[in-house]
């Protein structure tokens, strides 16, 4: 029954408005998408333009992977574009797709986020593997 409900819920009615996660301009210092990232307590931010068109998610964990192999100074990254350490084609879902559908996707892909796009690619929102399992939790007779 617990599987039933949860291929009945849509991606839209558990993913974390843009105000409440990292969103930054495509073009910011990486020192600034840092700190965003850390003030609004997420391993994660997601990359737009100008148009709000999402065009990267940079995590903690690909910034480290990348810090590993880059051979300069700290202090010189951090003036680096953000970009420059992102996923430039993120796995994104749509808030009409099933959460069943949308969590395996992030199972399968070993990821713990996943932006939330229109049908143009414009961000609307993101799904946070915590953030769902709190919903649930939460509303627990609701889809239980």
């Amino acid at each position: 029954m617990f599987t039933q409900k949860i291929n009945n819920m849509k991606v839209e009615n558990v993913m974390i408005a843009l105000d409440k996660f990292p969103v930054v301009p495509e073009n910011l210092f990486l020192k600034e998408a840092l700190d965003i990232m850390n003030s609004k307590g997420f391993g994660v931010a997601c990359l737009i333009d100008k148009d709000g068109i999402l065009t990267g998610i940079l995590t903690d964990g690909d910034f480290r992977r990348k810090l590993l192999k880059v051979q300069k100074p700290l202090s010189a990254l951090f003036i680096d574009d953000c970009r420059k350490y992102a996923i430039l084609s993120p796995i994104t879902t749509k808030p009409e797709t099933s959460l069943a559908d949308a969590m395996k996707i992030m199972g399968d892909r070993k990821i713990w986020d996943l932006p939330v796009v229109d049908n143009v690619g414009k961000l609307i929102g993101l799904l946070h593997f915590h953030a769902v399992v709190k919903s649930l939790l939460n509303n627990n007779s609701q889809y239980l």
